[in-house]
């Protein structure tokens, strides 16, 4: 038989993942799975997709993936599911199928759903509907379009997955890998220890610090915060942060948070300055670590290619 779409995964998954409520299930567990439940043949498992990965596989994460957001299942960590009662009460109602258009009933999905469409443009500014009323039914777009949106959707699966395994590492794990982003960034001198962690016994409110010049006369001072994904960094939060720049004598500071950032946190910070003041919240760490190759490999690549047409613009 051909292997089944990620989309007629969903509810076999979450039952065999809500089998027994509150135990986990790996991934090799339901790899295992779904081999036995549809009867795929020692073919249909070798089969690939482009990049190498096993077919069946690629399409059993991407169920759970889609599971995940929709709060129906969560990843204590990386490989491992459990059951949440969103996805218990969705089994007992006798659901018999699911697709990305019914998991839209949820908020935290359609969220998702609008975050993947980064890069299009805000739907309001363009007289659109949001995209998580558009995305699931649009089908009269370019094949250009499919692989954008296909690849907003992978790299925002992507982020959830780096903040996940970030929050499974130790805070001083994560002050290293602060400041390897920032130099993978371009930040400090070319000196080898352009960047540095502050020891944790005596850090003074400071994380790290990142030489701008060789001789040391501008600093970037960092704290980094290895917060809960759902909390937020109060304006309390940065004015500690901004009394320890001051009794240093920097003038820039960066607040880096695995967590979000309140309303006042954010208009405190626009209000210094005497301080530089830089804000980096979860998203935009985990997009920062892919864009510069931190914490990430390149699984495939591909090359869209077009007509030159200079090179038939040609007089005859």
């Amino acid at each position: 038989m051909a292997v089944p779409k990620y989309d007629e995964m969903m509810v076999p998954v979450l039952r065999r993942i809500a089998e027994a409520p509150g135990e986990t299930v790996t991934s090799k567990q339901l790899r295992q799975f779904v081999i036995g439940h549809w009867g795929l043949s020692d073919s249909d498992v070798a089969e690939t997709i482009s990049s190498g990965f096993e077919r069946y596989a690629n399409n059993m994460l991407w169920a759970c993936t889609y599971l995940k957001q929709a709060k129906c299942i969560e990843s204590p960590k990386r490989g491992v599911y459990l059951v949440t009662q969103r996805g218990l009460d969705l089994l007992s109602s006798g659901i018999e199928g699911l697709d990305r258009r019914a998991l839209m009933q949820y908020p935290e999905f359609c969220d998702f759903l609008n975050r993947s469409s980064k890069g299009k443009g805000s739907s309001e500014e363009k007289g659109e509907k949001p995209v998580a009323q558009t995305a699931i039914d649009e089908e009269g777009e370019s094949p250009e379009d499919t692989i954008d949106e296909a690849f907003r959707s992978i790299e925002t699966a992507l982020v959830t997955d780096i903040l996940e395994a970030i929050m499974q590492q130790s805070p001083a794990f994560f002050e290293r890998l602060v400041v390897q982003l920032l130099l993978a960034m371009g930040y400090g001198d070319s000196f080898d220890d352009s960047g540095s962690v502050t020891p944790l016994s005596n850090d003074g409110g400071i994380d790290g610090v990142i030489r701008e010049d060789k001789l040391g006369f501008d600093n970037i001072y960092i704290q980094a915060k290895r917060w809960d994904l759902n909390t937020s960094v109060g304006r309390p939060d940065l004015q500690a942060f901004v009394g320890a720049l001051t009794g240093t004598g920097a003038t820039k500071g960066l607040f880096i948070t695995t967590a979000r950032f309140s309303r006042g946190a954010l208009e405190y910070a626009g209000m210094q300055h005497a301080v530089k003041l830089v804000l980096v919240d979860g998203d935009q760490l985990a997009r920062l670590m892919i864009a510069h190759n931190v914490g990430v490999s390149v699984r495939h690549t591909y090359e869209i290619k077009g007509i030159d047409r200079d090179y038939f613009d040609i007089d005859n």
